[in-house]
Protein backbone atom coordinates (compact mmCIF):
# COMPACT_ATOMS: atom_id res chain seq x y z
CA UNK A 1 0.00 0.00 0.00
CA UNK A 2 1.44 3.46 -0.93
CA UNK A 3 2.46 5.65 1.70
CA UNK A 4 1.98 9.46 1.75
CA UNK A 5 4.37 12.11 3.50
CA UNK A 6 3.66 15.35 4.08
CA UNK A 7 7.03 17.68 3.82
CA UNK A 8 8.43 20.28 2.45
CA UNK A 9 11.72 21.16 0.22
CA UNK A 10 12.70 24.01 2.60
CA UNK A 11 14.46 27.09 1.91
CA UNK A 12 11.18 28.75 3.46
CA UNK A 13 10.51 32.30 3.54
CA UNK A 14 11.34 34.50 6.86
CA UNK A 15 9.20 35.33 9.33
CA UNK A 16 8.38 38.77 9.14
CA UNK A 17 9.52 39.98 12.84
CA UNK A 18 12.53 38.40 11.54
CA UNK A 19 12.85 39.65 8.45
CA UNK A 20 12.27 43.60 9.78
CA UNK A 21 15.17 42.39 12.66
CA UNK A 22 17.55 41.36 10.07
CA UNK A 23 17.38 44.34 7.80
CA UNK A 24 18.37 46.79 10.82
CA UNK A 25 21.26 44.03 11.19
CA UNK A 26 22.25 44.22 7.58
CA UNK A 27 21.00 41.30 5.82
CA UNK A 28 19.44 37.76 6.07
CA UNK A 29 22.98 36.00 6.24
CA UNK A 30 25.92 36.53 8.07
CA UNK A 31 29.10 37.34 5.75
CA UNK A 32 31.26 34.98 7.62
CA UNK A 33 30.21 31.59 8.82
CA UNK A 34 27.71 31.52 11.59
CA UNK A 35 29.47 30.86 15.01
CA UNK A 36 25.86 31.11 16.94
CA UNK A 37 26.43 34.39 18.87
CA UNK A 38 25.44 37.45 18.01
CA UNK A 39 22.89 39.67 17.40
CA UNK A 40 22.65 37.95 13.32
CA UNK A 41 23.03 34.85 14.95
CA UNK A 42 20.18 34.88 17.58
CA UNK A 43 17.81 36.47 14.79
CA UNK A 44 18.55 33.41 12.64
CA UNK A 45 17.86 31.26 15.54
CA UNK A 46 14.57 32.88 16.14
CA UNK A 47 13.80 32.40 12.43
CA UNK A 48 14.63 28.54 12.70
CA UNK A 49 12.72 28.30 15.62
CA UNK A 50 9.43 29.31 14.14
CA UNK A 51 9.95 27.80 11.44
CA UNK A 52 10.16 23.93 12.58
CA UNK A 53 7.07 25.35 15.08
CA UNK A 54 5.10 26.34 11.69
CA UNK A 55 6.03 22.73 10.19
CA UNK A 56 4.85 20.86 13.84
CA UNK A 57 1.58 22.63 13.69
CA UNK A 58 1.18 21.79 10.15
CA UNK A 59 1.63 17.98 10.85
CA UNK A 60 4.30 17.18 8.85
CA UNK A 61 6.18 14.05 8.60
CA UNK A 62 9.35 15.33 7.99
CA UNK A 63 11.21 18.72 9.66
CA UNK A 64 13.74 21.23 7.82
CA UNK A 65 15.75 23.14 8.70
CA UNK A 66 13.63 25.85 6.55
CA UNK A 67 17.51 27.85 5.92
CA UNK A 68 16.65 31.01 7.22
CA UNK A 69 19.97 31.66 6.44
CA UNK A 70 19.93 31.07 2.41
CA UNK A 71 19.67 34.42 1.56
CA UNK A 72 21.24 33.27 -2.47
CA UNK A 73 18.91 30.47 -2.17
CA UNK A 74 20.56 27.56 -4.04
CA UNK A 75 23.83 29.12 -4.28
CA UNK A 76 24.24 29.33 -0.59
CA UNK A 77 26.38 26.60 0.13
CA UNK A 78 29.01 28.15 -2.36
CA UNK A 79 29.05 31.83 -0.95
CA UNK A 80 30.39 31.62 2.21
CA UNK A 81 33.49 29.18 0.84
CA UNK A 82 36.97 30.25 1.19
CA UNK A 83 37.88 29.59 -2.49
CA UNK A 84 34.41 31.09 -3.68
CA UNK A 85 34.65 34.77 -4.27
CA UNK A 86 31.24 37.00 -4.92
CA UNK A 87 30.93 38.13 -8.40
CA UNK A 88 27.75 40.26 -9.90
CA UNK A 89 23.99 40.09 -8.93
CA UNK A 90 22.32 37.73 -11.59
CA UNK A 91 18.67 36.51 -11.96
CA UNK A 92 17.56 33.56 -10.10
CA UNK A 93 15.93 31.19 -12.87
CA UNK A 94 13.26 33.28 -14.19
CA UNK A 95 11.62 34.74 -11.10
CA UNK A 96 12.08 38.72 -9.70
CA UNK A 97 14.96 37.15 -7.31
CA UNK A 98 18.82 37.94 -8.04
CA UNK A 99 21.55 36.54 -5.96
CA UNK A 100 25.43 37.01 -6.01
CA UNK A 101 26.70 34.96 -8.62
CA UNK A 102 29.46 32.65 -6.95
CA UNK A 103 33.27 32.60 -8.77
CA UNK A 104 35.03 29.50 -7.76
CA UNK A 105 38.21 30.75 -7.56
CA UNK A 106 40.47 27.49 -6.05
CA UNK A 107 39.65 23.72 -4.62
CA UNK A 108 35.89 23.15 -3.24
CA UNK A 109 36.91 21.73 0.13
CA UNK A 110 34.03 20.73 2.60
CA UNK A 111 32.75 24.01 4.31
CA UNK A 112 31.18 22.90 7.27
CA UNK A 113 28.30 25.81 7.00
CA UNK A 114 25.48 23.88 6.18
CA UNK A 115 26.28 21.24 8.25
CA UNK A 116 26.08 23.41 11.54
CA UNK A 117 22.71 24.86 10.74
CA UNK A 118 21.19 21.49 10.71
CA UNK A 119 22.83 20.46 13.76
CA UNK A 120 21.32 23.72 15.20
CA UNK A 121 17.52 22.51 14.01
CA UNK A 122 18.70 18.77 15.17
CA UNK A 123 18.91 20.36 18.52
CA UNK A 124 15.49 22.08 18.64
CA UNK A 125 13.48 18.78 17.85
CA UNK A 126 11.62 16.73 20.59
CA UNK A 127 11.80 12.91 20.67
CA UNK A 128 8.07 12.98 19.36
CA UNK A 129 8.60 15.39 16.69
CA UNK A 130 8.79 13.94 12.73
CA UNK A 131 12.25 13.10 12.02
CA UNK A 132 15.11 15.76 10.33
CA UNK A 133 14.65 16.20 6.47
CA UNK A 134 18.52 18.07 5.13
CA UNK A 135 18.17 20.04 2.00
CA UNK A 136 20.89 20.86 -0.27
CA UNK A 137 21.31 22.18 -3.83
CA UNK A 138 21.20 19.07 -6.60
CA UNK A 139 25.48 19.36 -7.99
CA UNK A 140 23.71 20.11 -11.83
CA UNK A 141 21.84 23.17 -10.29
CA UNK A 142 24.82 24.32 -8.33
CA UNK A 143 27.29 23.93 -10.59
CA UNK A 144 25.11 25.98 -12.85
CA UNK A 145 24.44 28.72 -11.11
CA UNK A 146 28.26 29.27 -9.99
CA UNK A 147 30.84 30.50 -12.15
CA UNK A 148 34.23 28.00 -12.83
CA UNK A 149 37.29 30.20 -12.90
CA UNK A 150 39.37 26.96 -11.58
CA UNK A 151 38.65 23.87 -12.69
CA UNK A 152 38.42 24.53 -16.68
CA UNK A 153 35.33 21.86 -18.05
CA UNK A 154 31.97 21.28 -17.11
CA UNK A 155 32.40 17.34 -15.96
CA UNK A 156 35.25 18.41 -13.52
CA UNK A 157 33.54 20.86 -12.52
CA UNK A 158 30.18 18.91 -11.66
CA UNK A 159 32.66 16.44 -9.80
CA UNK A 160 34.52 18.78 -8.00
CA UNK A 161 30.71 20.22 -6.69
CA UNK A 162 29.31 16.51 -6.06
CA UNK A 163 32.65 16.00 -3.85
CA UNK A 164 32.54 19.69 -1.89
CA UNK A 165 28.67 18.50 -1.17
CA UNK A 166 29.56 15.27 -0.13
CA UNK A 167 31.77 16.49 1.84
CA UNK A 168 29.18 18.24 3.37
CA UNK A 169 26.44 15.50 3.81
CA UNK A 170 29.18 13.88 5.77
CA UNK A 171 29.23 16.02 8.43
CA UNK A 172 25.62 15.85 8.70
CA UNK A 173 23.77 15.05 12.09
CA UNK A 174 21.06 12.16 11.76
CA UNK A 175 18.72 12.52 9.36
CA UNK A 176 15.28 10.51 7.44
CA UNK A 177 15.35 12.10 3.98
CA UNK A 178 17.90 14.59 1.97
CA UNK A 179 16.65 16.90 -0.82
CA UNK A 180 18.97 17.85 -3.46
CA UNK A 181 17.07 20.55 -4.88
CA UNK A 182 18.13 20.64 -8.69
CA UNK A 183 15.83 22.80 -11.04
CA UNK A 184 18.97 23.57 -13.56
CA UNK A 185 17.88 19.87 -15.02
CA UNK A 186 15.27 21.51 -16.56
CA UNK A 187 16.19 24.92 -17.07
CA UNK A 188 19.31 23.73 -18.59
CA UNK A 189 19.62 20.34 -19.20
CA UNK A 190 22.83 18.50 -19.33
CA UNK A 191 24.44 18.47 -23.14
CA UNK A 192 24.98 14.96 -24.58
CA UNK A 193 28.47 15.38 -22.96
CA UNK A 194 27.28 16.53 -19.38
CA UNK A 195 23.98 14.24 -19.07
CA UNK A 196 26.28 11.13 -18.82
CA UNK A 197 28.08 12.29 -15.19
CA UNK A 198 25.15 14.01 -13.63
CA UNK A 199 24.18 10.21 -12.46
CA UNK A 200 27.15 9.71 -11.10
CA UNK A 201 27.54 13.64 -9.55
CA UNK A 202 24.53 12.75 -7.90
CA UNK A 203 25.44 9.15 -6.79
CA UNK A 204 28.30 10.74 -5.34
CA UNK A 205 26.43 12.86 -2.66
CA UNK A 206 23.67 10.08 -1.77
CA UNK A 207 26.67 7.74 -1.05
CA UNK A 208 27.56 10.21 1.67
CA UNK A 209 24.26 9.08 3.96
CA UNK A 210 22.42 6.62 4.88
CA UNK A 211 18.92 8.50 4.68
CA UNK A 212 16.38 8.13 2.04
CA UNK A 213 17.78 10.62 -0.66
CA UNK A 214 15.40 12.31 -3.20
CA UNK A 215 16.43 14.53 -6.11
CA UNK A 216 13.73 17.34 -6.68
CA UNK A 217 13.14 18.93 -10.24
CA UNK A 218 10.66 21.62 -11.09
CA UNK A 219 10.19 24.60 -12.71
CA UNK A 220 8.09 22.47 -15.23
CA UNK A 221 9.08 18.73 -17.01
CA UNK A 222 12.60 16.97 -17.78
CA UNK A 223 13.49 16.93 -20.79
CA UNK A 224 13.11 12.52 -22.02
CA UNK A 225 17.11 12.56 -22.26
CA UNK A 226 17.72 14.18 -19.05
CA UNK A 227 14.95 12.15 -17.37
CA UNK A 228 16.50 9.00 -18.89
CA UNK A 229 20.02 9.87 -17.70
CA UNK A 230 18.23 11.15 -14.12
CA UNK A 231 17.02 7.31 -13.84
CA UNK A 232 20.53 5.79 -13.76
CA UNK A 233 21.30 7.52 -10.37
CA UNK A 234 20.85 5.59 -7.27
CA UNK A 235 18.26 7.60 -5.31
CA UNK A 236 15.05 6.77 -3.82
CA UNK A 237 12.61 8.99 -5.09
CA UNK A 238 12.59 11.23 -7.88
CA UNK A 239 11.41 15.06 -7.64
CA UNK A 240 8.50 16.14 -10.13
CA UNK A 241 6.83 19.32 -10.76
CA UNK A 242 3.10 18.45 -11.14
CA UNK A 243 2.17 21.67 -10.86
CA UNK A 244 3.62 22.96 -13.64
CA UNK A 245 1.48 23.26 -17.25
CA UNK A 246 3.62 20.79 -19.09
CA UNK A 247 2.66 17.97 -16.51
CA UNK A 248 1.57 15.31 -19.13
CA UNK A 249 5.28 15.48 -20.43
CA UNK A 250 6.07 14.15 -16.87
CA UNK A 251 3.78 11.63 -16.98
CA UNK A 252 4.81 10.66 -20.38
CA UNK A 253 8.46 10.36 -18.83
CA UNK A 254 7.66 7.93 -15.98
CA UNK A 255 5.65 5.84 -18.24
CA UNK A 256 8.21 5.41 -21.19
CA UNK A 257 11.38 5.32 -18.74
CA UNK A 258 9.94 3.88 -15.98
CA UNK A 259 10.36 5.34 -12.16
CA UNK A 260 12.28 4.90 -8.78
CA UNK A 261 10.61 3.04 -6.04
CA UNK A 262 9.16 6.31 -4.45
CA UNK A 263 8.54 9.52 -5.96
CA UNK A 264 8.38 12.93 -4.50
CA UNK A 265 5.33 15.87 -6.23
CA UNK A 266 5.66 19.35 -5.80
CA UNK A 267 1.45 18.80 -5.84
CA UNK A 268 1.21 22.62 -4.56
CA UNK A 269 2.19 26.03 -6.10
CA UNK A 270 5.21 27.46 -4.30
CA UNK A 271 5.62 30.13 -6.35
CA UNK A 272 1.57 31.32 -6.29
CA UNK A 273 -0.43 33.02 -3.53
CA UNK A 274 -3.47 31.04 -4.47
CA UNK A 275 -3.88 28.70 -1.49
CA UNK A 276 -4.86 25.05 -2.75
CA UNK A 277 -7.18 23.04 -0.34
CA UNK A 278 -5.69 19.63 0.51
CA UNK A 279 -8.23 18.06 -1.29
CA UNK A 280 -7.10 19.37 -4.37
CA UNK A 281 -3.57 18.13 -3.50
CA UNK A 282 -4.32 14.71 -2.94
CA UNK A 283 -6.41 14.41 -5.90
CA UNK A 284 -3.49 16.05 -7.70
CA UNK A 285 -0.80 13.22 -6.12
CA UNK A 286 -3.50 10.45 -6.77
CA UNK A 287 -3.84 11.37 -10.55
CA UNK A 288 -0.52 11.19 -10.76
CA UNK A 289 -0.04 7.74 -9.25
CA UNK A 290 -3.14 6.47 -11.31
CA UNK A 291 -1.26 7.59 -14.61
CA UNK A 292 1.26 5.26 -13.57
CA UNK A 293 -0.15 2.11 -12.53
CA UNK A 294 3.02 -0.02 -13.52
CA UNK A 295 5.45 1.68 -10.90
CA UNK A 296 4.02 0.10 -7.77
CA UNK A 297 5.37 2.95 -5.09
CA UNK A 298 6.07 2.15 -2.02
CA UNK A 299 6.45 6.13 -1.12
CA UNK A 300 4.77 9.50 -2.08
CA UNK A 301 5.80 12.46 -0.80
CA UNK A 302 3.99 15.61 -1.22
CA UNK A 303 5.37 18.83 -0.79
CA UNK A 304 5.25 22.89 -2.89
CA UNK A 305 6.89 22.34 -6.46
CA UNK A 306 9.24 24.84 -5.95
CA UNK A 307 11.07 25.76 -2.72
CA UNK A 308 8.13 28.39 -0.81
CA UNK A 309 11.05 31.27 -0.36
CA UNK A 310 9.25 33.37 -2.58
CA UNK A 311 5.93 33.42 -0.80
CA UNK A 312 4.33 35.91 2.11
CA UNK A 313 4.54 33.91 5.42
CA UNK A 314 1.12 33.80 5.95
CA UNK A 315 0.42 31.56 2.53
CA UNK A 316 3.44 29.74 3.36
CA UNK A 317 2.00 28.75 6.47
CA UNK A 318 -1.39 28.08 5.14
CA UNK A 319 0.02 25.83 2.15
CA UNK A 320 2.01 23.38 4.86
CA UNK A 321 -1.07 23.23 6.26
CA UNK A 322 -2.81 21.86 3.57
CA UNK A 323 -0.04 19.72 2.61
CA UNK A 324 0.16 17.58 5.93
CA UNK A 325 -3.92 17.63 5.68
CA UNK A 326 -3.44 15.97 2.45
CA UNK A 327 -1.20 13.58 3.27
CA UNK A 328 -3.72 11.96 5.45
CA UNK A 329 -6.42 10.86 2.85
CA UNK A 330 -9.70 11.05 5.61
CA UNK A 331 -8.68 14.71 6.65
CA UNK A 332 -7.85 15.96 3.37
CA UNK A 333 -11.77 14.79 1.78
CA UNK A 334 -12.95 16.50 4.57
CA UNK A 335 -10.72 19.91 4.30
Amino acid sequence: MTEYVATSPGVFPLPDAVKSELSELNGRAAATPDDGSGAVATAHADARATMIADQRNAGLDRIVEGCPRWDDMLAHPLTLHDNVETGGIVRYYDNNNFYRNPRIVGELTPAGDVPADLARAADLLDDGDPPLQATLPGPHSLADLATDEHYGDDRTLLSAVADFLAGEVDAFPAHETLFLLDPSLVTAPPDDDLAPAVPKAIDTVAAATDADVIVSTYFGALDEKTYAYLMDADVDALGLDIVASDREQTVYNAVEYGLTDDVALGVANGRNTLVESAETLRERAEWFVDQVPAADLGRVYLHTDTEPFYLPVNKHRAKLDAVGAAADRETAVRA
